[in-house]
């Protein structure tokens, strides 16, 4: 049987770069959606799932945080793609013949002085993959697309300009999700616990629950707020720390988290992606 991994986009979206990245030893399944892709997994179309969870650039990714705690699956790896942008054309095309560029409205955005420099028009498509798909099915020179290189070498394309985004430092970070949980300590760096964790409907008590990982030394990465159900009185937190639950710091902390909180949920525990530092 195949052994397959599940993202949203098409081949050669940066989806599909980020499991190549980080499981290349399974196949890649595009799914139309977020909702398809958690759902590949749960039907057993695929192992895993890829799923972007934040970008360096434009913030969270708000789908993804909704879908999370619903979707069964568990996050076991997490991987951190640069999101190099590449202007592509036709075979046998010319950076100078280039009039017009597609892509997602996003990428557009993050090549604004590479394209005025260029007098090249913005032309706003469903998506970067997508984009690269369209060009390389039409005959049109002038026309060109912003999208991975992987995506050129999948659509056939010829890269023109490498690395044209404006900001250098772009990144979107993906969880590796799967129906069953690992929460073994693998590789030799530092583990990321995940949690999902709403507070008592009590004064102070989030203040409270948040001391325990003060007053024993556990770093936060993250925190985020959701409202649970139209409710202005149960508030939904979405964290990352750094530490593994069974760490003795760790525990004193989710310990003393857990006393304050109506619920708490461990989404999942893993590897720290290398270039998280």
């Amino acid at each position: 049987m195949t052994r397959r991994i599940a993202f949203q986009g098409e081949l050669g979206a940066y989806s599909h770069q980020a499991c190549v990245q980080a499981c290349p030893d399974l196949e890649p399944l595009p799914c139309r959606t977020f909702e398809d892709a958690i759902a590949a997994v749960k039907e057993g179309a695929a192992e895993k799932a890829m799923l972007p969870v934040d970008n360096s650039t434009f913030g969270r990714v708000a789908d993804i945080h909704y879908l999370l705690p619903g979707s069964g699956l568990h996050i076991i790896g997490e991987a951190f793609v640069r999101v190099h942008i590449n202007l592509m054309g036709l075979p046998g095309t010319k950076l100078e013949d280039i009039t017009s560029a597609t892509s997602h409205s996003m990428l557009l955005g993050q090549c604004r002085a590479f394209l005025a420099d260029h007098g090249i028009q913005r032309i706003t498509g469903a998506d970067t993959a997508g984009s690269a798909h369209l060009i390389s099915q039409q005959s049109d020179r002038s026309r060109g697309a912003l999208a991975s290189e992987l995506a050129a070498e999948v659509y056939g394309l010829d890269v023109l300009a490498r690395h044209i985004e404006d900001q250098s430092n772009n990144t979107t970070r993906f969880l590796e999700m799967s129906m069953e949980p690992d929460h073994s300590r693998r590789g030799g760096g530092k583990m990321i616990t995940t949690l999902l964790f709403e507070v008592r409907n009590i004064p102070a008590a989030l203040y409270k629950a948040m001391g325990g990982f003060a007053t024993n030394g556990v770093n936060m990465t993250k925190l985020e707020s959701y409202m649970v159900g139209g409710s202005f009185t149960a508030t939904q937190f979405y964290a990352d720390i750094e530490g593994h639950p069974n760490d003795p710091h760790v525990k004193l902390a989710l310990d003393e988290l857990n006393y304050f909180s109506s619920r708490l949920e461990v989404l999942g525990v893993y590897p720290a992606d290398p270039q998280r530092d």
